[in-house]
């Protein structure tokens, strides 16, 4: 029989980044099915830059390398970040984002445990502010368009900007389903004119909702693992998909269904991979759910009403400021003690 103390043995960091990463492979395996080795190449660039960024931030501020390189915790950065970028983004690109990822938004901040702001969210909403253009440069699924780049082709594009010749980017090109929807709404298109465009598939768009899917398996398997609290993704998705439920209600000719916002874009990658940061959320159980309930309502109004298709790195980013301010009012009582505690004071 067990006698006391019992004490539970915290998961090494290792093994919980292991896990994470491994969440991520079916997404991966999904994503390079769909648009090509293009997936793989930016994310063996950022874990590189990543690395080699982390050992030089070690060694300039007099820490051991190997404990800290070898924790995971930058490649885990450098996945999330990789799988929010482009699939052709220019090969610079994504190093720069790894560059400040890990080097301002983690190390400036004194390291692991320490930041502020999610790494990888930081080094993808400084690379889209900074080039719009070169980030919403996606090409089509394979099997959208009549034409599609080869794994050659998309390497080539990738490390010197040119492609064979006779063939133009543009013409294998498309924009993201989000991107796709709110620019034909701008031009008064109705909704189910929209969705005849061979990009879209049943509940999102053609590739990207299997990859959402896989998301999602990812996820569940982290939840089976206890690695994320369940309160945030659930209240996440649930204020996402009720805030689309009601304005799809209202209006279903301009404005799509739950099932659309959460299976595109980053929702799922957002809901189980990126929000539940332990380090740049709140702590307590309200806490948790106040902060991924208000990620949901902030990423519809920049999806909807805002300047970038998808607004879950903003969201994001804006809610990890407000975290600690959250935390403070969300604390529980302390056991033992009801409501506000009166000081005592001794009659003489």
């Amino acid at each position: 029989m067990n006698t006391s103390p019992f004490f539970i043995k915290p998961t090494p960091l290792q093994v919980v980044m292991f896990k994470v990463a491994l969440a991520l492979v079916p997404a991966i395996a999904v994503y390079t099915y769909s648009f090509g080795i293009g997936v793989l190449v930016q994310i063996t660039l950022a874990t590189v830059a990543a690395l080699a960024t982390e050992a030089v931030c070690l060694k300039l501020r007099g820490y051991p390398i190997k404990p800290f390189v070898t924790d995971g915790s930058a490649i885990v950065t450098a996945w999330l970040m990789a799988l929010s970028f482009p699939p052709l983004a220019p090969w610079w690109m994504i190093v720069v984002a790894a560059v400040i990822s890990i080097a301002l938004a983690k190390h400036m901040y004194g390291g692991l445990g320490q930041n502020t702001f999610n790494p990888a969210m930081v080094g993808f909403a400084i690379m889209i502010v900074s080039f719009p253009a070169q980030m919403s440069r996606w090409a089509a699924p394979f099997g959208v368009l009549p034409q599609s780049l080869d794994w050659s082709a998309q390497l080539s594009w990738i490390f010197t900007g040119n492609l064979p010749a006779g063939l133009a980017f543009d013409a294998v090109a498309s924009a993201t389903p989000l991107d796709t929807v709110k620019t034909q709404l701008m031009q008064h298109a109705s909704m189910s004119h929209i969705f005849q465009s061979p990009l879209f598939g049943t509940i999102g768009g053609v590739g990207t909702e299997w990859i959402t899917a896989a998301y999602l398996l990812g996820g569940l398997y982290l939840l089976w693992q206890k690695l994320i609290p369940w309160q945030i993704p659930v209240t996440f998705l649930a204020v996402l998909g009720g805030v689309a439920g009601v304005f799809h209600l209202v209006d279903p000719t301009h404005y799509t269904s739950p099932l659309f916002h959460w299976f595109s874009g980053a929702a799922m990658l957002g809901a189980f991979f990126i929000v539940t940061d332990p380090v740049t959320g709140p702590t307590t159980p309200l806490g948790r759910v106040i902060f991924a309930a208000l990620i949901g309502l902030l990423t519809y109004l920049i999806r909807v009403f805002g300047g970038y298709p998808d607004g879950i790195a903003f969201a994001v980013l804006i809610m990890n400021l407000a975290a600690p301010f959250i935390d403070q009012y969300t604390q529980p009582a302390v056991f033992g003690r009801k409501g506000k505690q009166k000081k005592a004071g001794v009659q003489s």
